[in-house]
């Protein structure tokens, strides 16, 4: 998800919040999935609000971050901003199409954090899962997860059991030609 909006009369974000560089007029905000919006990133906001290079060290310890709130079956999104002094096209333009507009707003990120998030399972479903297990019916999980989050997910509801790892499942990407 991107939304991009005016912030020509601010030098912060929102009062008291993260400075923006001096001569934006425009911020692009990106949320999306940290293993895919991480390698977009170029920059990061540190805890001072300083922005400091995205080294290769320093994804592999945020990757980390990621993956043990994924085996706590949490989802987990990424939120990188893009501050923009002015566009290449005109934004009310309507012949620009909404893929020229994305390619220019997911450039030069910075990473401004992660929210981790539990969606509970429903009530009903393990024993849902038990009984079809019972009735020798297989049961499976399609979900847009992060590998990690679905794994944990489908342990807590007995899809999966408690010894069997990520190699017991299968990311959708590797279902879609050339996957």
């Amino acid at each position: 998800m991107l939304t991009a909006m005016d912030v020509s009369s601010r030098d912060a974000l929102y009062p008291g919040g993260l400075k923006l560089e001096s001569g934006t007029k425009y911020v692009a905000v990106c949320k999306g999935a940290p293993n895919m919006l991480l390698e977009l990133c170029e920059t990061f906001i540190d805890h001072d609000g300083n922005a400091q290079k995205l080294t290769e060290s320093t994804k592999k310890d945020i990757t980390q971050i990621i993956d043990d709130y994924s085996d706590k079956a949490l989802r987990v999104l990424a939120i990188a901003i893009h501050q923009i002094a002015s566009f290449p096209f005109d934004p009310a333009d309507e012949d620009v199409t909404t893929d020229t507009k994305f390619q220019f707003c997911r450039q030069n990120l910075q990473l401004v954090g992660l929210v981790a998030s539990i969606d509970p399972e429903r009530h009903g479903v393990k024993d849902a899962v038990k009984d079809a297990n019972g009735a020798s019916i297989r049961v499976v999980m399609i979900t847009g997860d992060y590998l990690k989050t679905a794994v944990a997910i489908a342990k807590n509801i007995s899809i999966l059991d408690p010894d069997e790892g990520e190699e017991a499942a299968c990311d959708c990407a590797k279902l879609r030609p050339g996957g």
